[in-house]
């Protein structure tokens, strides 16, 4: 099964103590096929974690097949290169595809894991969240850049930010958060209200009990929780 295969190489590599990262997938209406994936890698120099969420055009086999082949081609790229020049060589693969339909949407974490901080940037993809543990809010953490696979020399910027002991950051498809007829922000706060409740007291099992709970099960849903414990 491709999710199966996709779920694979998605996995989380062992982490310092202290660090919770989960993901799920859930494939549209059940099917074997995802256009959706994650990729997840230390750095060379293992002092970061790199994390790349991705959403592929199109539905069914042909967006799984693409998905497949995606996934392998930015883990190459994830770890090897500073995190600012991930997007747009990710952006330059594609484009070198000349795929009819070949183009997708990303949001892509750098994580320093000793301090904290990290980098996010985003191509064409609904915004990254942050949740201060002290006062209990989520702030939505905006930045620009096109799809991957339409523009050449393509820029992204970054929002960059600090994890504190028990902060969280969710990394997410546009299938957690549109339904149709309804706003994307509206469905933005809605995600955000639900993981909310749904992680207070815990965060075990956070990605797989949101993308249980939110979103359209007519399209692919992928969600990444990195924790700070």
């Amino acid at each position: 099964q491709v999710v199966n295969r996709i779920l694979t190489q998605g996995g989380i590599p062992d982490l310092p103590a202290g660090w919770q990262v989960q993901s799920a997938l859930k494939s549209a209406g059940g099917t074997p096929f995802a256009g959706d994936f994650v990729v997840a890698m230390r750095s060379l120099d293992r002092t970061r974690l790199e994390v790349v969420v991705v959403d592929v055009s199109g539905k069914g086999a042909e967006a799984g097949t693409r998905a497949l082949l995606l996934s392998g081609a930015f883990g190459g790229l994830l770890g090897a290169m500073a995190p600012e020049r991930f997007l747009p060589a990710a952006n330059d693969y594609l484009l070198r595809q000349e795929w009819e339909e070949g183009f997708a949407t990303a949001v892509h974490l750098s994580l320093d894991l000793a301090a904290g901080d990290y980098e996010i940037r985003t191509a064409g993809h609904p915004p990254a969240a942050h949740r201060t543990a002290g006062s209990g809010r989520w702030q939505v953490l905006r930045t620009e850049g096109p799809v991957l696979g339409l523009i050449e020399g393509a820029t992204f910027t970054c929002a960059r930010g600090h994890l504190g002991t028990g902060d969280a950051v969710i990394l997410y498809t546009d299938g957690m958060v549109e339904e149709p007829r309804r706003d994307i922000d509206l469905g933005i706060d809605r995600m955000l209200g639900q993981a909310e409740s749904l992680l207070r007291g815990s965060f075990d099992g956070a990605a797989d009990r949101l993308t249980e709970a939110l979103g359209s099960p007519d399209d692919d849903r992928a969600m990444l929780v990195v924790h700070r414990r």
